[in-house]
């Protein structure tokens, strides 16, 4: 392991700990949901283990509908860990101050949103958030820092990035189970066939993950706007825009050249849809893309074939990678592709990760169950850059 974890942390110290609660919202209520039940993980470890905690975390961005007070979040973080866990409308004020003073062994207190607090944002170099009052108020009120927060390392923040330059810190059960699951493809040594299935609505991801860690692919099966866009390179009438949509224009011009490099020098690990799924009049219909005359075609999966062609080789791997749902699998009609490939997953004996941000839900939703998987990450961007190679700021920060 590069950084310290909870293991080298001593018990009954007065911590700070970052955490990424950001949450969809509703009608004003902030949903529950799986960030809460995994970081629940690491404050009841805490708790057990006599830590006065301090919780930051953040809510939505300035100007957003969604950017709120972390007040509900202390009372659904409460119900998953079955203890008290108050809250403090002020971050690093004399209010937040008295509060921290009043922690004792076992207690937990969360602080208010912490992009609300002067010095928070924009991102800048580590050294330059060290320096700020929020940091240099806070750090001296604590033992230790701890990170939880991996889906938010990406990240160069106050709360991320500060507090590691000033006093001792730690990494936290989440941000130690993902860095070392997403790291996975480049630092594990497998047996057999390694294989990655990826889609979702951003190529540019997607091309980038093939760049970086090509050499450790031996099969990319692809869906998503990605997957129709190799195929638009292949010749086919797939991956246009239908009406006023801007969905495949831009994102072709912006990637085509490399798109055709890819094919050119990997083609012999990419694998596309021999068939596709599209609506009409509600229903779903398929169409071999070999047959597919008619650009604009508005795809919306993998065709069935495809679909138990991809489960066919997934279940023939020593490890599985998913980055992005293969179709709207919001939409029954359109799961298909993503569900065949989770299931197929479900049922063997590989090493697996699925990350993507909302194609985890496909889990659940589908009535699959998460221990049917080694990893299900719960981070978006910060997966995609340690896929892509890129560093980031808050692991880094833990490291130095």
């Amino acid at each position: 392991m590069t950084f310290q974890t909870l293991d080298d942390l001593d018990d009954g110290q007065q911590v700070l700990v970052r955490f990424d609660l950001n949450s969809p919202v509703e009608d004003g209520e902030v949903q529950d949901n799986r960030r809460f039940g995994r970081h629940a993980t690491t404050l009841s470890e805490l708790i057990d283990r006599d830590f006065a905690v301090a919780v930051m975390a953040h809510q939505g961005r300035p100007g957003d509908d969604d950017f709120l007070s972390l007040s509900q979040h202390a009372e659904i973080l409460s119900d998953h860990v079955d203890h008290d866990v108050d809250f403090v409308a002020d971050t690093f004020g004399d209010e937040a101050l008295d509060a921290i003073d009043d922690l004792a062994g076992g207690d937990v207190l969360v602080l208010e949103n912490t992009r609300m607090a002067d010095g928070e944002l924009p991102e800048e170099e580590p050294e330059v958030k060290a320096e700020t009052e929020f940091v240099q108020t806070l750090a001296p009120e604590f033992d230790a820092y701890v990170n939880d927060a991996y889906s938010a390392a990406h990240r160069s923040h106050a709360s991320l990035v500060g507090f590691p330059l000033v006093m001792d810190a730690y990494a936290g059960r989440v941000m130690e189970t993902e860095y070392e699951a997403n790291t996975a493809i480049a630092e594990k040594e497998f047996d057999g066939q390694v294989t990655m299935a990826m889609g979702g609505t951003k190529a540019t991801d997607v091309i980038g993950v093939i760049d970086h860690i090509g050499d450790k692919i031996d099969d990319f099966l692809l869906g998503g706007i990605a997957g129709q866009l190799f195929l638009r390179a292949e010749g086919y009438p797939i991956g246009y825009d239908v009406g006023d949509m801007d969905l495949y224009t831009s994102q072709w011009e912006e990637n085509h050249e490399i798109i055709e490099e890819i094919l050119e020098e990997r083609g012999d690990q990419i694998t596309v849809a021999t068939d596709v799924a599209y609506a009409e009049d509600g229903e779903r219909v398929e169409a071999d893309v070999e047959d597919v005359e008619e650009k604009g075609l508005g795809v919306m999966d993998v065709g069935t074939d495809t679909a138990e062609h991809y489960a066919d080789v997934v279940r023939d791997s020593d490890a599985v990678f998913v980055k992005g749902a293969l179709g709207v699998f919001e939409d029954e009609k359109f799961s298909t592709g993503t569900v065949s490939v989770l299931r197929a997953i479900a049922e063997t004996d590989c090493f697996s990760v699925v990350g993507g941000g909302d194609t985890s839900r496909a889990i659940t939703m589908y009535g699959m169950s998460e221990d049917s998987f080694d990893h299900v990450s719960i981070a978006g961007g910060a997966y995609i850059r340690a896929l892509t190679g890129d560093e980031l700021a808050g692991v880094e920060a833990l490291k130095r």
